[in-house]
């Protein structure tokens, strides 16, 4: 039995998957559970109820975490987990672990993803381009991205840090968005400015303080009261209840458009560049309103080439936990 988890700041997913015959279909999960991530002191207690309580013996695990892996270890952001190959697998006398790159899991399930799971912005969803590169670019709580190499008839995914890259304005507005923000911090990254957590409430506060819209009072204050700011600004704009919201999120589309099209030059994507993470399908409709492609395709003497590169909205609930589990049954 292959145990696969989806290990993030917020919630840890664990599900239990039998071998299966075909190793292309999508594999279905005996056993699924959703933990708070916070709630527990590591991943080996969430591991330990998973496994005491339902009575299972696993023998092989691959998980995917939010966090760079290095040498089979990684620290998970946002949590004070120390994760380790090693430790997993002599606690729980497994055969095989491995810790992959929450959006290195999400890349392996790129390449089986079914049409009722994509969710094309330009053209037809079609045929899919096999046998090319493909991209994932995953704006959620951060912003994270990978790619897939085609190499003899099989996809070699590659884990990236891209979205901690230098952010590069493109218009005056961004200019001085980048200004003001390189007042406050020594680094600003593409997850500064592009992301829920960092990017949305960053240029709302700059839009605000700017005094490029006025905002309504109702949303001002709930803007105020709320932990987390991003979804009542992301609501806002699509119920167009706030101007302040709307230019926000197109700004954050454009930023969003103009990296994705970046890393679809930078590894040659021609097979598709895929938008995962939590954002993505809640904002569809805003997506496909032209702001995100334009500046998708916004690359000058490329713009034809970027024009022709398939994009799509990754639609399926727990793309890292497929992946991971792809993985597992492909590969250990």
């Amino acid at each position: 039995m292959l145990l696969v988890g989806d290990i993030g700041g917020t919630k840890t997913d664990l599900a239990l998957f039998p071998p299966t015959s075909n190793i292309h279909d999508e594999p279905q999960a005996e056993l699924q559970i959703t933990y708070k991530s916070g709630s527990y002191a590591s991943l080996e207690d969430i591991v330990h109820e998973f496994v005491n309580n339902n009575k299972v013996t696993p023998t092989k695990a691959v998980f995917g975490v939010a966090g760079p892996v290095h040498h089979g270890e990684s620290k998970i952001t946002n949590l004070p987990w120390h994760i380790s190959e090693k430790k997993l697998k002599e606690t729980f006398n497994l055969q095989t672990v491995k810790l992959l790159n929450d959006l290195e899991a999400i890349a392996h399930s790129v390449p089986y993803l079914s049409s009722q799971h994509l969710e094309p912005l330009n053209g037809e969803l079609g045929e899919r381009t096999m046998g090319q590169n493909k991209a994932v670019i995953a704006p959620g709580t951060g912003l994270g991205e990978a790619f897939l190499v085609h190499v003899n008839d099989f996809y070699h995914v590659v884990a990236s840090e891209g979205g901690h890259t230098d952010f590069a304005p493109k218009s005056l507005f961004e200019i001085e968005f980048l200004k003001h923000l390189l007042g406050k911090f020594n680094h600003v990254s593409y997850e500064r400015v592009c992301s829920g957590a960092l990017g949305i409430p960053n240029i709302y506060n700059y839009l605000n303080e700017s005094h490029y819209a006025t905002e309504t009072t109702e949303v001002a204050q709930a803007i105020e009261q709320a932990a987390d700011p991003t979804p009542i600004i992301v609501q806002a704009a699509l119920d167009e209840d706030s101007d302040l919201c709307i230019q926000t999120l197109n700004a954050f589309m454009s930023i969003l458009g103009s990296e994705a099209g970046n890393l679809a030059l930078k590894v040659m994507a021609t097979g598709g560049v895929y938008l995962g993470g939590g954002i993505p399908p809640r904002i569809l409709q805003k997506l496909k309103d032209g702001t995100f492609m334009a500046a998708f395709i916004k690359k000058g003497r490329f713009s034809d080439t970027l024009a022709h590169i398939p994009v799509y909205v990754i639609l399926h609930k727990k793309p890292a936990l497929l992946g991971a589990a792809f993985y597992g049954l492909n590969q250990l």
